[in-house]
């Protein structure tokens, strides 16, 4: 029984390791990919050699498959609450809003705006790139002051250049 316990522990453990591998190659993260990776591995080899040794090994086998299946959950968590990274967000309004770029660029948004052609009449974008752990708090902005904006973020894979990646990497 202890070992059920232990296996379950082990891949509550493992799995979030793995998430978090996989994010940190994907944001170019190398070298913490590389030390989660190397932990993730003994993690994984201990618990397998946990599930084939034991009299129980059906039920090792089905703790194992439960087990990742909650870590997949717990990782997700994880991963969600790290945030890692930034996002592009474009927000388009109606009319230009001084109020909400003024607040924005008090709050540490860089806005940059734009006049386009809608069909109807001219519309106003804002382009923003920030930190993706302030992507709530950029859409509960942009809420308060234009409820009716159309607002679309992106994790963009790589960028360079600006004063913004100057003063991010800063804080």
């Amino acid at each position: 029984m202890n070992n059920i316990i232990l296996i379950i522990i082990l891949q509550l453990v493992y799995v979030p390791f793995l998430t978090l591998r996989t994010i940190f190659l994907v944001k170019n993260v190398t070298f913490l990919a590389a030390i989660f990776g190397m932990i993730e591995m003994l993690i994984y080899v201990f618990g397998l050699s946990l599930v084939f040794s034991g009299e129980q090994s059906i039920l090792a086998m089905v703790v194992y498959a439960v087990g990742f299946g909650l870590g997949i959950f717990l990782g997700a968590k994880i991963e969600r609450k790290l945030a890692i990274g930034y996002i592009y967000a474009t927000i388009n309004t109606q009319q230009k809003n001084e109020k909400l770029i003024e607040f924005l660029r008090s709050e540490g948004f860089a806005v940059t705006t734009f006049i386009g052609e809608g069909r109807d009449s001219n519309r106003y974008k804002y382009e923003i790139l920030t930190k993706r752990n302030r992507e709530t708090e950029l859409f509960k902005i942009v809420e308060q002051f234009e409820p009716n904006a159309f607002i679309i973020s992106y994790e963009p894979k790589s960028f360079k250049g600006g004063f913004l990646v100057a003063r991010m990497k800063q804080k």
